[in-house]
């Protein structure tokens, strides 16, 4: 049974937009500050590729926020392992700089953070994900909620610590840094449209994000 999930319109009134994100030039960015704790983040649809619980996405005050205070956060710990929570927004880009910071929290099968671009509904899209369980990056692209890895790298990832995951695509060309290092260089022809963006988590991974920045190009 496919997930259920709602598509929130693009055009929002002018206070939940500024609630929602900031605009710097031409990237849009959210910080989550005007967000209630607690509640789910305006602006954003959610959903869940695979099996499982669909996630609970709500934000979070917390002290070291990089943005501020607040964070957002999938705080649903089901242990089903083909499971990814997704929480997306908009608009629909092709060619753009994606950035996230995130701190995996807990996860006993997975501590995944990534990103996800170029998503048509959640059973179809792009994902970058650095993993604090596995201590690697994985680029994958999923289609009919089917993933597929096509590139990756191998090294440190600490848990409960605030990494920067990004993404640049252009066409079929795709680099993903970590911590500023470009860690994947990689191409790719399966979704050569624009899409909308956002956050992604595993199983039973506890992921706070901060700061999702995306920038066309």
């Amino acid at each position: 049974m496919k997930p259920r999930f709602q598509l929130l319109p693009l055009i929002l009134p002018l206070g939940l937009a500024m609630a929602a994100l900031a605009q710097e030039g031409s990237a849009t960015r959210f910080e989550f500050e005007s967000d209630k704790p607690g509640e789910p983040p305006q602006g954003f649809s959610f959903g869940r590729t695979g099996k499982g619980p669909p996630g609970k996405w709500i934000v979070q005050a917390v002290a070291d926020a990089p943005g501020g205070k607040n964070v957002l956060v999938q705080t649903d710990a089901d242990r089903t392992d083909y499971r990814f929570p997704v929480a997306f927004t908009g608009p629909e880009l092709k060619d753009l700089r994606l950035a996230v910071k995130c701190r995996p929290v807990s996860g006993k099968v997975d501590q995944g953070c990534g990103l996800v671009f170029r998503l048509k509904d959640p059973d179809n899209y792009y994902v970058a994900r650095a993993n604090a369980l596995e201590d690697n990056v994985r680029l994958y692209h999923v289609v009919k909620g089917d993933r597929r890895q096509f590139a990756g790298w191998n090294g440190k990832v600490a848990s409960g610590k605030w990494h920067e995951l990004a993404v640049e695509a252009q066409g079929d060309h795709f680099q993903i840094f970590f911590d500023g290092q470009r860690v994947i260089d990689a191409h790719d022809k399966t979704f050569a449209d624009a899409g909308k963006f956002g956050v992604w988590t595993k199983a039973d991974s506890v992921i706070q994000f901060d700061d999702l920045t995306a920038t066309p190009k």
